[in-house]
This record gives structure tokens, sequence and C-alpha cells, in this order.
């Protein structure tokens, strides 16, 4: 089969090699998958780099989230077991984690559902406990993540507030329905935010990117708000100041999807139920902007790895002309 693989951690575009390998055999507890369509998330850029949490051993194929065939024929989303990541024809994954890929949606958006609409739902329901009325504030509102947060946060009838750069990803946010929309290029994101409050600021800001985006997350958050810090797209990770937290009485939440795959695989089946009820009933639909053959995997995990895209690249290997 055909799989891509990095054998020297780099730059997504350089590392990343698309080879002729023999198909993965599943371990205890895995089942073979063909790949229908796997989705490029940043953790696969920093995965190239050397840099994610997870470091599986060289080579090792990217893509940590697909939409996969099962040998019976059923749709399932799935995390593939590192080494043997998505971006290939075929890969192996735990079968005990499996979840039924929704009707409503197609390969790609199926593929699309899982990590980032997961983690904005604890982010935003168990972390946040977001509230029917408030206010949420969301970072890189046009890309993957964001935009999962930006219908999920409209789905609880939340006031939604985009924050992009520039003004194609602007048009995006629009388009996904935010009731205010902040170029943080040309705009005082803090002065903009106060304004469409009240004076109030955000009750909660849901951050994947981190840096300068925290810093003013902290100046425009409401009394009694919450910040859910999901990641650093920025590659600045901030170091807050707890008597700012204090003084201005709000909390700073971490949110870590994994662990709940980890520790309460009983909440993850759970969340996927809701997802599912809200895919069907059209609250929510996985911005997929662009649909690459196998072959273009290599440029679309870069093009994510420079913020350079608009919601989802999904990766579909029958565009160039099916597995074998």
């Amino acid at each position: 089969m055909q799989a891509w693989r990095v054998h020297t951690p780099g730059e997504p575009r350089e590392a990343m090699r698309l080879e002729e390998v023999p198909e993965p055999v599943p371990g205890e507890g895995e089942v073979r998958l063909r790949v229908l369509a796997a989705n490029v998330n940043f953790p696969d850029a920093l995965l190239c780099r050397g840099r994610y949490q997870i470091r599986p051993p060289l080579p090792f194929t990217p893509g940590v989230e697909i939409c996969g065939e099962t040998a019976d024929g059923r749709r399932v989303i799935a995390n593939p077991a590192l080494p043997h990541g998505g971006f290939a024809e075929y890969v192996t994954a735990p079968a005990a984690a499996l979840l039924p890929a929704p009707d409503s949606l197609d390969d790609a958006e199926a593929a699309a559902l899982h990590i980032g609409y997961q983690t904005g739902w604890f982010g935003l329901h168990r972390r946040a406990r977001l509230r029917r009325g408030e206010t949420l504030l969301v970072h890189a509102a046009a890309g993957g993540v964001g935009s999962a947060a930006v219908q999920l946060g409209r789905a609880a009838g939340a006031a939604v507030i985009g924050v992009v750069g520039g003004k194609a990803k602007a048009r995006t946010a629009e388009e996904l329905g935010c009731d205010l929309v902040i170029d943080r290029t040309a705009e005082d994101l803090v002065a903009r935010v106060k304004e469409f409050t009240g004076g109030r600021g955000a009750d909660v800001v849901y951050d994947p990117v981190g840096g300068d985006a925290y810093t003013a997350s902290a100046k425009c958050v409401a009394f009694e708000g919450r910040i859910v810090v999901v990641g650093f797209a920025s590659g600045t990770v901030p170091a807050p100041a707890l008597n700012h937290a204090l003084v201005k009485n709000y909390s700073v939440l971490g949110l870590h999807w994994g662990l709940y795959a980890a520790k309460e695989p009983a909440s993850v089946a759970a969340c996927h139920a809701e997802l599912t009820r809200l895919a069907a009933e059209g609250s929510i639909k996985p911005l997929v902007s662009e649909r690459v053959p196998l072959a273009g995997a290599a440029d679309a995990v870069q093009r994510v790895a420079d913020g350079a895209t608009t919601g989802r690249l999904v990766v579909v290997p029958a565009l160039d002309g099916g597995a074998r």
C-alpha cells in the first residue's frame, strides 16, 4: 500500500515521504481499516516536527483521525494506532474505541467530526459550563478547531464572537454565523469585545492559539469569566499572571481531550452520540474547505502548519484511485 512516512523530523513538506510499505497488521484488540478520509490536524505538523507530546518511533505515518471502513463494510471514525497513522491507504485502530460515522455526514466531514468537535464540546460544556445567553469568544474562528467551537457555541444558545486574521477568514467566520467578527490584524480586539458586550467582556474564551491571543483574552474576559486553554498554534505558550486572574475574578481552564479518552472513555462515546444528534439536525457540520488526494497530504499538512487555511483540509485516498 501507499503511506506517507517521516524518517527524520522536520517541516511536513520536507519530512513526509510517500512510500510503498506493507499493510499494517492489527495487534491485540485492534482492527484493520481502509481509509476513506483522513482529517489534517495541527498535531500532525507537530508530530512531523518532533514537537508533539507523543513521539512515535521513526519512521512513522502521521494522521491522527480518520473515517474508515471495516472488513464488513461499516463506516467508522477512529484514531489510528501510531506509528501507522491515517495518511495511508490502510490503518489499524483499537476496536473498542471505534465510533459509528454519522449517516448525515460524508466521509470527509465524518473524518473531521471527532477530535475538534470533541475538544470543543468538552471545553465548552464540561470545563467552561457555557450557558445559554452568555457571550463566547473564539480565537482562530475560521480554522478547523475554532469553527467547531463556533458551531457548538451557537447550538448552545451563546452569542459568539469570532476572532480571525485577515479578510478572507473574516468572511468564513461570518458565514459560520458569528454574531461579531473581529479581524485582529485590523481592529482593536479588546475594545471591540467590550463595545459588543456593553463593557462586560466575554463570559467564555476558547483559545487554541496562545501567545498574544491569550494576553488579549485576559484583558477582555468578564467577571467570573472562563478562559479555556486548548492549544498553542501561535507557537508561544503564555505564562498567565495569577494575580491578574485573582483581581479580575476569572478562571483559566486547561483542556486536554485525550485524557477523557484515556480516563473516561464512556464520556467520549456519550459526547459522540450528542454530536451525531447535532449533526443530524443540522446544528453542526464540519467545515471542509478542501478535499485533497493522498499524494497531496504533505502539502496539506504544511499549509495547516503555516496557518494558511480555513476550515478543514481532508485527505481522501479515493481521489488517487482508491485503496488497493
